[in-house]
């Protein structure tokens, strides 16, 4: 075979394999088709998301196997608001505010105070009550137990024998006004109406501060709610 038959040998091969590649892909083709997406303009959803920004968020996430994964229902404008859950315990809660004073009022210590009541006294020609308590009356009359006893007289003395020969430090009007008045005072640094009404020698007044205490009180059987 001379050499221009060899030549056109190679041509016919070479075209040979040109239409099996093509009929390959032409195959291929067929097989796995490709989705062309559309090349225009993309739409416009600033709108949508400046109304229901949520709504255009799950709308417009893209879907994968819906039919074996579902997505989450999240709801809109529609949420329903709960009150909030009650505070675990008093330890995070704020302190009871401190009963206010007129601003003519101030800290005066009162020397040589002799008790009126359980919760009352004369100091330095004033007369005073301890603010957010109630006293004993001094003819009442316990019971514990089956016993009586004049727990009224013995709260007076128990509060007097307490202040006796000590200075209270109470906030009150100027000297010019000696017009009896509900103090808050304190020995020292402890609070008095906190001591008479935790120690059952007082009772403490329905819209005072000192509920607690009188319930304290009560449970151990201080005071009035004890023993003679």
């Amino acid at each position: 075979m001379g050499h221009a038959g060899r030549f056109r040998l190679m041509i016919a091969v070479a075209s040979l394999e040109l239409l099996v590649g093509i009929l390959l892909l032409v195959k291929a083709a067929t097989l796995f088709p490709v989705e062309r997406t559309a090349t225009g303009p993309a739409p416009d959803i600033s709108d949508e998301v400046a109304q229901h920004p949520v709504r255009s968020i799950v709308n417009s996430a893209r879907k994968i196997a819906e039919n074996l994964i579902t997505p989450p229902q999240i709801e809109g404008p529609d949420v329903e608001r709960v009150e909030p859950r009650s505070p675990l315990g008093d330890l995070g809660l704020a302190t009871r505010p401190k009963p206010s004073m007129p601003k003519d009022w101030q800290e005066t210590p009162l020397y040589r105070p002799v008790a009126t009541s359980s919760a009352g006294f004369d100091s330095m020609g004033r007369k005073l009550f301890i603010s957010g308590t109630q006293s004993v009356e001094a003819d009442r009359v316990c019971l514990f137990h089956d016993s009586a006893w004049p727990c009224g007289q013995r709260a007076r003395a128990a509060f007097n024998n307490w202040i006796r020969g000590r200075a209270l430090n109470c906030f009150v009007p100027p000297a010019v006004d000696r017009f009896p008045v509900a103090a808050t005072c304190r020995l020292g640094k402890q609070d008095v109406g906190a001591w008479l009404v935790s120690n059952g020698w007082a009772l403490a007044l329905p819209s005072g501060i000192y509920g607690k205490a009188e319930a304290t009180a009560r449970t151990a059987e201080m005071g009035i709610f004890g023993p003679p």
